[in-house]
């Protein structure tokens, strides 16, 4: 499963401290040195767009939802340094207030003299693509008149896809709108995943450097735990970074779709054994115990033996359930739900299961953790048998 390349391709992992660490913009450097720094990509004048992790609707830094801003801060005073016209921005969906605001990111780009946008304001347009799943797609007119397209997701969980990174990142491209038309048309999570690399085989990143100083285990991307783990991770090959990420926190290249399906493309390597590592080994910074979605069981699907049926496979796929105690009626999951199985009766969500295709578009947009990922009965008992036999991999 090393795609179509034969080049070895580096990923840089360097230890650091906090966001705060007076050390953080060297350990950036460092990382960005090991992967052929920046001069060898940009120069003055060169047009640079970074592409945040800002996940809508937006949160506060320390939540741990989006790239966090002092991580994005020592990479834009570094470019700086190089003379290149720097654009940072996301689709940002914000209906009452200045997401970018809320987030810090607008005080940080103020200061700095970046220029900082949501990319609903610069327009889409429309790119034929030769995609597995998508012919025509609507991408940013920011990111395809950029000379150089600089990545920066967030290590996180996620409860449809099982993990979020470099290759997930680059669905903030296209509209918010879009996204959503485009979870319901696709309800398989293979299907789902192969959509996303779709797009990233359209608008693939020329560096990926990761914030993994506070990644997010459990239920991600919006409403799992924070864990500190202190990593930066950086490569020019988005999908080898994905493979290496996947690993530290208990993953095989394989058990995620979306890094499987662009290594099979020929989009990036995703054998490890190809990937030359630089810094930090995989063991010195992998979390044994990292807690991994409900959602990991989706990577049993095509483990299940046929005979469990499409019974087994439906109950061991996990559903959104409402806590009825910690919704606050604030309306996202409505707003995301590509269905309409969510809605707003009286005082608290609820959630058609009729309607619902467990895309987790709702639990994904919920801030209050209000909306989690559950197995029926028999799903877990499925789950934990197929788990004993070893059909679910966590190495």
């Amino acid at each position: 499963m090393g795609g179509k390349l034969t080049s070895q391709t580096t990923v840089a992992i360097v230890h650091t401290g906090g966001y705060e660490s007076d050390g953080l913009r060297t350990a950036v450097a460092r990382c960005l040195t090991m992967v052929g720094g920046l001069e060898t990509l940009v120069g003055r004048g060169t047009k640079v767009f970074v592409k945040i992790n800002h996940l809508s609707p937006p949160s506060p830094a320390e939540r741990g939802i989006v790239t966090h801003p002092a991580f994005t801060r020592a990479i834009l005073e570094l470019l700086k340094e190089t003379g290149a016209d720097i654009t940072v921005g996301d689709d940002v969906e914000a209906e009452e207030a200045d997401g970018f605001a809320i987030s810090g990111y607008r005080e940080m780009c103020r200061w700095l003299g970046v220029k900082l946008v949501n990319l609903r304001e610069a327009g889409f347009v429309a790119r034929k693509c030769d995609g597995e799943r998508l012919k025509e797609v609507f991408i940013s007119r920011l990111v395809l008149d950029s000379d150089i397209v600089i990545n920066l997701p967030k290590l996180k969980t996620h409860s449809l896809t099982v993990y979020t990174g470099a290759i997930k990142n680059m669905y903030g491209v296209i509209p918010a709108g879009l996204r959503r038309r485009l979870h319901g048309e696709y309800l398989r999570p293979d299907d789902f995943c192969r959509m996303l690399v779709d797009i990233f085989a359209v608008v693939k990143p020329h560096l990926t450097i990761m914030d993994g100083i506070v990644a997010m285990e459990g239920e991600g991307p919006g409403s799992g735990h924070l864990r500190n783990l202190g990593l930066l991770l950086a490569s020019r090959d988005a999908v080898a970074l994905d493979a290496v990420a996947g690993r530290i926190i208990g993953l095989n290249p394989g058990d995620v779709m979306t890094t499987r399906f662009a290594a099979d493309r020929g989009l990036g390597i995703a054998n490890l054994s190809q990937i030359q590592l630089a810094g930090e080994s995989i063991e010195s910074a992998a979390v044994a115990d990292f807690k991994l979605p409900a959602a990991v069981s989706r990577t049993v699907m095509d483990r299940v033996p046929r005979a469990l049926g499409k019974f087994a496979v439906s109950q061991v796929s996990p559903r959104p359930n409402v806590r009825n105690k910690s919704c606050t009626a604030c309306g996202e999951c409505v707003k995301a739900c590509p269905t309409g199985a969510a809605t707003i009766p009286g005082k608290v969500a609820e959630i058609n299961r009729a309607l619902c295709v467990r895309c987790m578009c709702c639990h994904e947009v919920c801030r209050f953790n209000a909306i989690v990922p559950r197995r029926p009965f028999f799903g877990s008992m499925i789950y934990g048998a197929v788990k004993a036999v070893r059909l679910v991999v966590r190495v």
